[in-house]
């Protein structure tokens, strides 16, 4: 051998940080399985839910730019009233019925009328777009949810949520939810328990000198370990939104009254029909149409009673269809603003009906409401969706460098379709009494609150029961 060829060989010995081989008891073992077969059967779904995840953190300021011309105008001067700007959207589509405005948040900015539209989704409301200045339409829009999201957004957020498949799809981005805390935790254990058992590891950086699969392992778990709070984050704020397990979610809320509140709309005595003249200081137009119609009338005062009353910032105003129905003007989710608060107006009479203020939130609601939308991207502007988009491009490379890892395990003889070794069974055999009796409780209450992981943590185990059949049934 070459002096070059055994310096090289020296150096890789000294950079192998392998465990000792010796028979390792514990739960390593059990951990180290079950983080592979969800690492190889999961990671499928995980790294479509990180690719899409993080293009929908980049998608609000993405769509400043690609709506432009209607969010922005360059017009100058006094901004008419709100009942003139809902006029002339009302105008631009009599077809349909306004339900709600959000007033001009800035200038240079448009006001977005909306409107009920039954041809579109659930959670979509058709918006109009209307100068604020000019007090004419610029263009309209289908908007979705209470974050108003723009079409654009909106294909990316149903991207994320369900690939365009509807409910069926749902189960892809629940699935990915499910298990990525368990994959990060146990990954978090794995990469701890190498630190303190092995040669020359390292915990939080990458050992540059080491190469083939242990450079590939390093990065892995370096930067596995870097991410994985924010990868448990992602995983329960995400399990929220799904199907199975976010039904137990909400009874769990429920039955511990940490549900989110909401302001009582409902009036207590219907006020009666609007005549000619006015109403005290409320300058409605006479009852010659609809009552939605006297209601676009009093936007302006109502809107003026909730700034006299404290709702500051970009507001919305909903517009109601009926005499037993307050107006509601709520605070909309801004960057850096980490409180929503609501209030209830009777616009006949003037009165505020009902108060809704963060500050009296349960603590648990508080942090629900933080925790969505700092997933979303919208909680710090876009300091949060740079760190979600960069989290999306680490964990893309913890998911590739683990198929990598599994890919280098093949054997390099016989078939052509060998792929990665499985980690060695035996992991439950390992276990003390007491350790298997708390898994299996533990398994079970998991299993039940998180359907979907139980019912796959039960196919890898018919999957794992099957292969070992298989072998000793070949070895026979």
């Amino acid at each position: 051998m070459s002096a070059p060829e055994l310096e090289r060989a020296q150096t890789r010995a000294s950079n192998d940080s392998s465990p000792p081989k010796k028979q390792v008891g514990g739960a390593r073992p059990l951990i180290l399985r079950l983080h592979f077969y969800a690492g190889v059967l999961i990671g499928p779904f995980i790294l479509i839910a990180a690719l899409s995840g993080g293009l929908y953190a980049m998608a609000p300021t993405i769509e400043k730019f690609a709506y432009s011309d209607y969010l922005q105008t360059d017009t100058t001067g006094q901004i008419a009233s709100l009942n003139d700007q809902i006029r002339s959207a009302q105008q631009y589509r009599p077809d349909l019925t306004v339900s709600a405005v959000r007033p001009s948040p800035a200038a240079g900015e448009t006001t977005r009328v909306l409107f009920t539209d039954p041809s579109l989704g659930e959670s979509e409301r058709l918006a109009v777009f209307v100068d604020p200045v000019l007090a004419q339409p610029v263009g309209e829009l289908a908007v979705y949810g209470s974050s108003g999201s723009l079409p654009l957004r909106t294909w990316i957020s149903q991207l994320h949520r369900h690939l365009h498949l509807g409910e069926p799809g749902r189960l892809y981005s629940e699935l990915a939810a499910s298990w990525m805390w368990v994959v990060a935790l146990g990954g978090v254990y794995l990469w701890f328990r190498r630190y303190r058992t092995a040669r020359n590891a390292r915990l939080l950086t990458i050992d540059r000198a080491s190469t083939g699969r242990s450079r590939t392992l390093n990065w892995h778990g370096v930067v596995g370990i870097w991410i994985a709070v924010a990868l448990v984050f992602l995983s329960a704020t995400g399990l929220t939104w799904s199907t199975y397990a976010g039904e137990n979610v909400s009874n769990l809320r429920t039955a511990l009254s940490w549900t989110t509140p909401s302001v009582v709309k409902t009036l207590g005595d219907a006020p009666p029909p609007a005549t000619g003249g006015h109403e005290g200081h409320d300058m409605a137009p006479a009852a010659t149409g609809t009552l939605t119609d006297t209601n676009v009338g009093r936007v302006d005062t109502v809107l003026g009673i909730a700034r006299y009353n404290g709702i500051t910032g970009p507001v919305e105003v909903s517009i109601p269809a009926n005499a037993e129905t307050a107006f509601t003007v709520a605070q909309t989710r801004q960057p850096w603003v980490y409180s929503n608060n609501t209030i209830a107006i009777d616009g006949a009479t003037q009165k505020v009906t009902d108060e809704l203020w963060f500050s009296d939130w349960p603590l648990a609601a508080k942090l629900s409401a933080w925790g969505i939308q700092l997933h979303m991207g919208l909680l710090f502007g876009l300091a949060n969706q740079i760190a979600l988009a960069a989290l999306a491009l680490a964990l893309v490379s913890v998911v590739i460098r683990g198929y990598i890892m599994w890919w280098r395990r093949r054997p390099t003889r016989g078939s052509d379709w060998a792929v990665g070794r499985v980690p060695a069974r035996g992991g439950i055999r390992n276990l003390s009494p007491v350790g298997l009796v708390a898994l299996v409780a533990i398994t079970a209450l998991v299993g039940w609150f998180v359907p979907l992981l139980g019912i796959s943590l039960l196919v890898f185990l018919l999957i794992d029961l099957c292969i070992a059949a298989f072998k000793r049934r070949a070895t026979t």
